[in-house]
């Protein structure tokens, strides 16, 4: 069975939702889910599924320690999930191809340091886009521009709001970002 490690910062949603997809498949586990933030919703989410966890201080993910817990479990993927600090190039050479994120906008559109969250979906709402979307990538050494490997678009009306613009990508989040993984994981 392969290992898929989580690296997330705040509610923990998706990487909630990627643990239950594979607790109903025999092709991957979730064994363990890293987080830079002690106060993060994404703790409890993992810790209701028995799921080890992994709290670190910003400036630890720079440091060897964190890549050697990573080379002790020899995950199949590294998946960022609403993880916000930019991943260290040390992880991204040991682990080329087997890290991948979820960004909440049509990359290379909205991409970027600062880009995430509600961050985008008011730019998105203020410059009046007609559609938005999500790219999972491949992570690499800078924000946002690693390989794309996966979009979906969702169309947008002149009312929607930043709020409705993130229940959309949401949705969209939920039904993809599992799905895209375990393609990755079948190859």
């Amino acid at each position: 069975m392969k290992k898929i490690i989580v690296f997330a910062s705040g509610s923990g949603s998706n990487a909630e939702n990627i643990i239950t997809h594979f607790k109903k498949t025999e092709i991957a586990r979730v064994v363990s889910v890293f987080t830079n933030n002690a106060n993060a919703k994404v703790i409890e989410r993992a810790k209701n599924h028995q799921i080890p966890v992994e709290i670190f201080a910003k400036n630890e993910l720079l440091e060897q320690n964190i890549l050697q817990k990573i080379q002790e479990i020899d995950p199949d993927l590294i998946v960022l999930a609403g993880f916000l600090l930019k991943f260290p190039e040390n992880i991204i050479e040991k682990y080329p191809h087997k890290i991948i994120n979820i960004h909440p906008a049509l990359l290379p559109n909205y991409g970027g340091k600062g880009m995430y969250g509600m961050h985008i979906h008011r730019a998105i709402v203020n410059n009046k886009e007609k559609e938005t979307g999500i790219s999972i990538h491949y992570v690499n050494e800078h924000y946002d521009e690693g390989a794309i490997i996966f979009q979906a678009n969702v169309a947008l009306t002149d009312t929607d709001t930043p709020e409705t613009v993130a229940e959309k990508i949401h949705e969209l989040e939920q039904k993809h970002f599992p799905e895209i993984i375990q393609t990755l994981l079948e190859q």
